[in-house]
C-alpha cells in the first residue's frame, strides 16, 4: 500500500475534486465558492499523501484557480503583495549566510565544550542550541541539519552505539518543532503565514509576549519527555578533545564571521524594535541578506547563494495563503466554517481552547501537512468565531499552536520528515510515534492550562 500511496493520493484528490464540485452540497454555498472548496480539498489531500512535491501540487492549484476564474489573479497571488513572502525569501539567505561563513557551527562547537557531561547534558544541549541559533537561523531545516552536523561529531568521538545516536538525531529534529515558535521568525515561513491568516498584525516583540511563555513550555514538556521515553543504554564518555580539535580548527573569527555577526545583530535589534519604527520584518529580513552581498559592507552572500531560496516552497506558501484569501471571497470560509465547527461556540475560554485543540488536532491526523491545515481550519475557526467579540489571534494561534507543535507520524510535521532516515536523523517512524502520542496530551496543556490564562493577563480577550 506504501509503495502506491503516491498514486492512490493522487486518484483521491481528483475524485474528491469532482464528487464536491458536482454534488449539491448542503448549506448555502457560490458556484465559486464550491469549485474553490474543491480545489482546495484536492490540493490538501495531494500534499498529505505527498503526490509530488510540495511546489507543483500548489502549482497546478493557483493555476486552476486562475484558469478556472475562481477569484481574481491578485487575490490568488495575494501572497507577493505582501511583505510575508519576502521574509521567507530573506530568512533562507540568511540561513545560508550563517552557514556558510561557520558562525552557527562555532557556536554548536562552543556551547559542547561548556554543557555536555553525559547524554542528559547532551539532549538538554540540543535544546539550547536550537533556541540560541532561532534567533540567528529563520528557519528550522538548515539550523537543524547543521546541529545534526556538529553532533555527528560529538557521535563519533564518544563512540556512541547506534541505539543511543538514534536518540540524539532523533532529539535534534523534535526540538526544532517547538524551539522554533518561540520567536516570530524561529521558523520564518509558517508562523508569519499563521498571523497573516488571522488578519491582524503582530510585532516580533507581540509575536514573543503572546507565544514565547506557551511556546517555551511546550519545549520543556517534549524535552522532560525525551529524556523520559528515550533513556541511553549506556552513559556517554565525551572526547572533548576531538571537539576542541574541530573548534580549534575553525582558527580565529574569519572577516566573514565578523561580518555576518554584524548584520545578525542588526537583524535582531531591527526585529526586536519593529514596533518602534514601523518596518515590517518582512522588509528587514529582505533587505539584511540584500546588504550581505554588497562589496565592502558585506561580501557574505554570492550569486550562487539565490540557489538556497526553494522555489517550491514560495509556490507552496502562496497556495496556502490562497486557500484562505480565495476562501474568504468566495465564500468557501463560511460554508466550512457551518459544517464542522459548532453551531454555538463555548463562552468559558477553556472549554473553548480544549475545543479547537480537538478540532485542529483531528484535522491534522486527517490531512497531515500543518499548512493544509491551517488553511483550513483557521478561516473556518475565525468565521465561528466572529459574533464573539474575540481577537482574531486567540482562535488562530489555539489552533496554529495545536498542529505546529503536534504530530504522531514523520509526515505529520515537515520538521519531522525531513530528518527521518538513516542518512539524515537516524531515526523512523517508531521514535515519532513514541514521542508523538504523548505530545497530544501536552497540547492540551499548553492551549488549555498555559496559553489561555497568558493570553487573559495580556488583554487579549
Amino acid at each position: 500500500m506504501k509503495k502506491y500511496s503516491r498514486q492512490i493520493g493522487f486518484v483521491l484528490g481528483v475524485a474528491v475534486f469532482l464528487i464536491l464540485n458536482f454534488t449539491n452540497l448542503p448549506g448555502k454555498i457560490s458556484s465559486q465558492g464550491q469549485i474553490c472548496l474543491a480545489l482546495s480539498m484536492m490540493v490538501v489531500i495531494w500534499w498529505a499523501f505527498q503526490v509530488a512535491q510540495s511546489g507543483f501540487s500548489s502549482g497546478v492549484y493557483l493555476a486552476l484557480l486562475a484558469v478556472m476564474g475562481v477569484a481574481d489573479y491578485t487575490v490568488i497571488f495575494s501572497a507577493w503583495t505582501s511583505p510575508t513572502v519576502y521574509l521567507v525569501i530573506g530568512a533562507y539567505l540568511i540561513a545560508d549566510a550563517v552557514r556558510a561563513s561557520g558562525l552557527g557551527e562555532r557556536i554548536a562547537y562552543q556551547i559542547i565544550l561548556k554543557f555536555v557531561k553525559n547524554f542528559r547534558s547532551t539532549i538538554v544541549s540540543i535544546f539550547i542550541i536550537t533556541f540560541i541559533l532561532s534567533l540567528l537561523i529563520p528557519h528550522p531545516w538548515p539550523r537543524a541539519f547543521l546541529i545534526m552536523a556538529v553532533m555527528m561529531v560529538l557521535i563519533d568521538s564518544a563512540k556512541i552505539p547506534k541505539e543511543d545516536a538514534t536518540k540524539i538525531g532523533f532529539t535534534v529534529f523534535a526540538a526544532s518543532v517547538p524551539v522554533s515558535l518561540v520567536f516570530l521568525t524561529g521558523d520564518a515561513l509558517i508562523s508569519p503565514l499563521a498571523v497573516a491568516s488571522s488578519g491582524m498584525e503582530l510585532s516580533w516583540l507581540g509575536w514573543f509576549a503572546m507565544m514565547g511563555l506557551p511556546s517555551i513550555v511546550c519545549s520543556i514538556l517534549t524535552l522532560i519527555l525525551i529524556l523520559i521515553l528515550f533513556k541511553p543504554s549506556q552513559e556517554i564518555v565525551l572526547d572533548k578533545r576531538t571537539i576542541q580539535e574541530k573548534l580549534t580548527a575553525l582558527g580565529k573569527f574569519t572577516n566573514m564571521e565578523i561580518r555576518t555577526m554584524i548584520w545578525l545583530t542588526v537583524a535582531v535589534a531591527l526585529w526586536l524594535t519593529d514596533s518602534i519604527h514601523g518596518i515590517h520584518i518582512g522588509w528587514i529580513t529582505l533587505l539584511i541578506p540584500m546588504f550581505m552581498s554588497m562589496p565592502i559592507i558585506g561580501g557574505i552572500l554570492t550569486p550562487k547563494s539565490w540557489s538556497s531560496v526553494p522555489v517550491h516552497v514560495l509556490i507552496f506558501f502562496t497556495a496556502a495563503m490562497a486557500i484562505g484569501k480565495v476562501g474568504a471571497v468566495t465564500g468557501m470560509n463560511d460554508w466550512i466554517a457551518s459544517t464542522i465547527m459548532p453551531p454555538v461556540m463555548p463562552s468559558n475560554m477553556f472549554l473553548f481552547a480544549a475545543l479547537m485543540t480537538v478540532i485542529a488536532v483531528i484535522i491534522h491526523m486527517l490531512l497531515g501537512s500543518v499548512i493544509a491545515v491551517m488553511g483550513v481550519a483557521i478561516p473556518a475557526a475565525l468565521t465561528a468565531t466572529a459574533s464573539m467579540e474575540l481577537n482574531p489571534l486567540v482562535p488562530t494561534m489555539l489552533i496554529y499552536m495545536a498542529i505546529a507543535a503536534h504530530y504522531v507520524l514523520p509526515f505529520q510535521h515537515l520538521n519531522m520528515l525531513v530528518g527521518s532516515g538513516k542518512e539524515n536523523g537516524m531515526y523512523g517512524q517508531a521514535e515519532t510515534i513514541r514521542l508523538g502520542l504523548p505530545l497530544t496530551v501536552v497540547m492540551f496543556i499548553v492551549n488549555v492550562f498555559v496559553a489561555i490564562p497568558w493570553w487573559k493577563i495580556l488583554g487579549y480577550f
